[in-house]
């Protein structure tokens, strides 16, 4: 942080999250000498901004940087030891922050669930990231935290009690409650856009490991929940939307892990419906309706209408009250080579996508900058598992409404 004005500048505050993260920030987590700013393109939108988080904000700094201005952006990270990105879809707007915290060796993080932007960006910058310091961690909120950070404490767990990691591993969503923003749909329907018109990307969407370093030796099958009575959980399952980029982190954590979790490491994610005969038919018409989205959102016109009429637009998102009475539960199982079981259980008392990540998302950002020592981990493109330790997790717990339980204990 030498030479830096502020420890923390949030790029995108008056974004749907970026207004959420702020104003945790400025009248829920006031953390000690923190000296940070709010960034975005319109000085209208900050200054609306500023005056609706109250007095406390008065003195909080804003810079106009534009996500398509590299010199503006370049400026904007020579003044700060982390950025924290909001701005999406990343895939579109994305790419000129992290080459300028790249060159400028500045740490970041943010909250993509854009698997084949992450790729791009690993493949474009990771080697000048590890020369200039810069440690560039994605996927920094409700995807991939909960799940990424939930094998890691299964993990270590597993190696106390057993000895050994678990080479399998599964999560279940127990318990969700939340809405969707329009951000977060509008890099979904960005991912299908790109995927309808580019072959190579269609292949490399259905690679799991398409995150994991080049030269990388893992050939194991991994799974896809579409449908199945899950008997460690007495309940059917079905597909988690999430899974897709979840599993990817995931995958590249147990390829960054010294040692591995495992060379034939497996991971899958599902969302529990209910036993019975109800649980079942959820289950089923969940798997349906998964499968008949990926077909309509691969056609243009069906897009574009679902995105005019049907969606939140960008900016809009659940209400505070939905953001506030939203929760979710997170099961994981574990199995050991001699088929020993452990489990973990994640939870989170607001809404996942947008209450509960704004606070994931900020804590992040001071881990980043207070927590994780440069010269213990170095600049490149790192996964949340394997950037943050029992610090982040500590923080999680005490300031953000979550908790990291195995078997039913406190971590």
């Amino acid at each position: 942080m030498i030479n830096k004005q502020f420890d923390i500048v949030v790029f995108g505050a008056s974004s749907f999250v970026g207004k959420i993260l702020c104003e945790y920030l400025v009248n829920e987590h006031k953390e000690a000498n923190l000296s940070w700013a709010m960034a975005g393109r319109s000085q209208s939108k900050l200054d609306t901004l500023k005056k609706s988080l109250g007095s406390n904000a008065n003195a909080i700094p804003c810079l106009l940087a534009d996500s398509m201005d590299e010199a503006a952006l370049l400026e904007m990270c020579e003044k700060t030891a982390v950025v924290i990105s909001t701005v999406g879809p990343y895939a579109l707007y994305g790419e000129l922050l992290v080459k300028a915290c790249v060159e400028t060796g500045t740490d970041y993080c943010d909250l993509t669930g854009e698997p084949q932007w992450i790729r791009r960006m690993i493949s474009r910058y990771e080697s000048l990231a590890v020369e200039t310091g810069a440690r560039i961690v994605n996927s920094c909120g409700f995807d991939s935290i909960p799940s990424d950070l939930g094998v890691q404490i299964l993990q270590k767990a597993s190696l106390e009690k057993f000895g050994s990691y678990c080479p399998q591993v599964k999560m279940r969503v127990v318990k969700m409650k939340g809405g969707a923003s329009g951000g977060t749909i509008a890099s979904g329907m960005n991912v299908y856009k790109e995927a309808s018109r580019d072959p190579a990307l269609r292949e490399e969407l259905k690679d799991w490991y398409s995150l994991c370093p080049e030269g990388h030796e893992f050939i194991q099958r991994q799974k896809s929940v579409d449908c199945e009575l899950d008997t460690d959980f007495d309940s059917w399952a079905g597909p988690f939307i999430m899974a897709s980029i979840n599993t990817r982190i995931v995958l590249r954590s147990n390829a960054l892990v010294e040692g591995f979790y495992s060379p034939d490491f497996l991971y899958d994610e599902a969302m529990l419906t209910g036993n019975g005969k109800k649980g079942e038919k959820a289950a089923k018409r969940l798997a349906r309706g998964t499968k008949v989205g990926f077909v309509l959102m691969a056609v243009g016109p069906i897009r574009w209408l679902v995105s005019k009429f049907l969606v939140p637009k960008p900016g809009e998102g659940p209400s505070p009250e939905q953001q506030m009475t939203g929760h979710y539960e997170l099961g994981f199982v574990g199995t050991t080579a001699e088929s020993e079981s452990i489990r973990a259980t994640v939870k989170g008392d607001r809404d996942p996508g947008y209450g509960s990540t704004a606070k994931m998302l900020a804590q992040a950002g001071i881990s980043l900058c207070r927590d994780v020592d440069k010269t213990e981990v170095k600049g490149g493109f790192w996964t949340p598992a394997t950037v943050f330790g029992d610090k982040y997790i500590a923080r999680l717990q005490k300031y953000a409404g979550m908790s990291f339980e195995i078997n039913g204990a406190g971590d």
